[in-house]
């Protein structure tokens, strides 16, 4: 009986504390009420003769890629990353200059601006990051 009388009162003072906002104050923890982690921007890459190009559309080519950059300085080599499957655009590509005062040029020159419709975007290009190393051996002990 006392179990009741207290599910009562509870359900009472819920009712008085307008509704809904009783309701949602029970759900305090709930994620959706959580505060976003700020996500920390990488810092800028390292001066260097090759450059990484976001943006592109699936249209752009290889070629239509270096003589965009071609305007700016000698480009050593452009390529568009596609995909393997459609051989469409993945949206991306790099430009390799041959000094840092070109690739410096092609950056200031292109960045922000339209190609094949879509605004482009370059920077420096960053390393690639180790691939962690394959473990295709059978487990020691096992056999």
């Amino acid at each position: 009986m006392a179990m009741r009388t207290a599910a009562t009162r509870a359900a009472a003072t819920a009712t008085s504390q307008s509704g809904l906002r009783a309701l949602y104050s029970s759900f305090s923890n709930f994620p959706f009420n959580q505060p976003q982690a700020k996500v920390e921007k990488p810092p800028p890459a390292e001066p260097s003769t090759n450059l990484f190009v976001s943006g592109l559309s699936k249209r752009t080519t290889t070629e239509g890629l270096r003589d965009a950059f071609a305007k700016f300085g000698a480009v050593v080599d452009a390529r568009v990353v596609t995909d393997r499957a459609s051989g469409y655009s993945k949206g991306f590509g790099f430009v390799r200059y041959p000094t840092i005062d070109e690739a410096a040029e092609g950056i200031k020159g292109m960045d922000g601006q339209f190609l094949d419709g879509w605004v482009i975007f370059a920077e420096y290009a960053r390393p690639r990051a180790p691939l962690p190393p394959i473990n295709n051996g059978s487990p020691q002990g096992q056999w």
